[in-house]
């Protein structure tokens, strides 16, 4: 029996993510040996790129737009560029902090969205060499092995990571503060790496029960996003919203992210609570 055209299409997609993904984390490696003659510029108050930033996303545009030239890309450093049905949503390098300081806890997320629509994610660690990847319908896997989001059915024993709010969410602090205070109480442990992508392609893996963090951007969640979903997790606002990408993120197993949503409900304030 021949293979379904638009299966073949599907993978396709996939592998050039994942060829994407492996080309910029091998310009990320190499530059560790000389972070201290990097060009470093601040975009905001604790938003930083560098030369490397921009490198790996010129490799990562490179390679879809040699493939794929009318495809639209969505990408941290670059913005936006082009008008199609397929949007590339790029983080070159997440948690860029964490790499100029030499902190090996960073990575490269690639998503591939249609007609709105999340079908393909890769989210490749360079240090560890761990890529993790989903496609719609086909499941969540580290490695070629499949994922799933861990058995935790409460937030007692759970272990969560989150990200600390920067990039003008700091006006949240006191909600925030508020709600890791009742997280560090009813669970095991928090755990704050620095980079979101990471975290949710965790959560899928299992190493994490859930997630949550304020302030984020597309680039940030998308992979993630659909890595969560195909490993039986989910998804949402602080608020148990529909998440459509940016903003501010609960994510877990499916009984972790309900009790998260309801114990932070008494912190969310009304500026958190649209998106």
């Amino acid at each position: 029996m021949q293979p379904d055209p638009g299966q073949l299409k599907v993978h396709a997609l996939l592998n050039i993510a994942v060829r994407a993904a492996r080309r910029a984390g091998e310009v990320i490696v190499r530059s560790l040996n000389s972070l201290e003659a990097l060009t470093i510029t601040s975009k905001g108050r604790n938003d930083f790129v560098s030369e490397v930033d921009r490198a790996a996303e010129a490799e990562i545009i490179g390679i879809i737009r040699r493939h794929y030239p009318d495809h639209a890309v969505l990408a941290e450093e670059s913005g936006a560029s082009g008008e199609h049905d397929t949007l590339w949503i790029i983080d070159p390098l997440d948690g860029t902090t964490n790499f100029l300081h030499g902190f090996p806890v960073f990575a490269v997320s690639i998503a591939c969205q249609q007609k709105g629509r999340l079908e393909h994610a890769v989210v490749y660690d360079p240090m560890r060499q761990e890529l993790f990847t989903a496609s719609r319908g086909g499941g969540a896997h580290l490695d070629n092995r499949r994922i799933r989001v861990s058995k935790q059915r409460s937030l007692e024993g759970a272990l969560i990571g989150t990200g600390f709010p920067f990039r003008g969410s700091d006006r949240y602090l006191d909600a925030y503060f508020a709600m890791l205070k009742a997280a560090i109480q009813n669970t095991a442990g928090i755990r704050r790496p620095g980079a979101a992508a990471l975290d949710l392609a965790y959560v899928a893996a299992g190493r994490t029960d859930g997630f949550w963090e304020i302030g984020l951007s597309p680039w940030d969640t998308a992979a993630g996003t659909l890595l969560v979903q195909e490993a039986g997790g989910h998804i949402g606002t602080l608020t148990g919203a529909e998440y459509t990408q940016g903003g501010h993120v609960i994510a877990g197993t499916p009984k972790v992210y309900a009790a998260l949503v309801e114990l932070f409900a008494p912190f969310v304030p009304e500026g958190l609570r649209s998106c």
